[in-house]
């Protein structure tokens, strides 16, 4: 894992430096799609499965989807670790159907006559990635002078207020960058 974002990382540099700009880098954009593909790469090597969701291909390896999101262009505490207003229904979609279920005792439980349909949506799964599909969220840290700064991975639940509850987590280490 930190050895394939440290080649995004590189991707998404030489992006960077190709585009001269100054503001607006193609930085985070090309960081996100490049570490999405080198994960696919790898779960291909290792006799795993890709699978696209709405154009975007997820490595899944025994039963569990790769869910790669940088959550800060800085040093930013896990726990911190928001997603933003903006974030595609997809997205928000992925983390709700697949990922864990509230921790007990988090938040109360909706009664079927006040679930919206809308809400009942954002729960049903991908059948690109199977019912039975978990999420492990790879949430990371980066900038493109630094590079890759923490990586975490383990099972997050998104919450209303989109933060996240970590049901388990475990940072991995910061590999430079990959040689050759």
């Amino acid at each position: 894992m930190p050895a394939q974002l440290a080649q995004a990382h590189v991707q998404a540099y030489d992006t960077h430096l190709t585009a001269r700009l100054k503001k607006r880098s193609p930085y985070g954009s090309t960081l996100a799609e490049a570490v999405r593909e080198n994960l696919a790469d790898t779960a291909r090597e290792l006799g795993g499965d890709v699978r696209d969701v709405r154009g975007y291909e997820y490595a899944v390896i025994n039963g569990h989807a790769l869910f790669p999101y940088r959550y800060a262009d800085r040093p930013k505490p896990l726990d911190r670790a928001r997603l933003p207003s903006d974030a595609s229904p997809t997205r928000r979609r992925l983390l709700r159907a697949h990922g864990p279920q509230q921790p007990q005792g988090a938040l109360f439980d909706l009664d079927d006559d006040l679930t919206t349909e809308e809400y009942l949506k954002l729960h049903e799964v991908f059948e690109e990635l199977g019912a039975r599909t978990k999420l492990v969220c790879v949430f990371f840290t980066a900038d493109v002078e630094s590079g890759i700064h923490v990586i975490h991975w383990g099972e997050a639940h998104l919450e209303l207020d989109r933060t996240f509850t970590w049901l388990h987590s475990e940072e991995l280490p910061v590999t430079g960058l990959p040689v050759g």
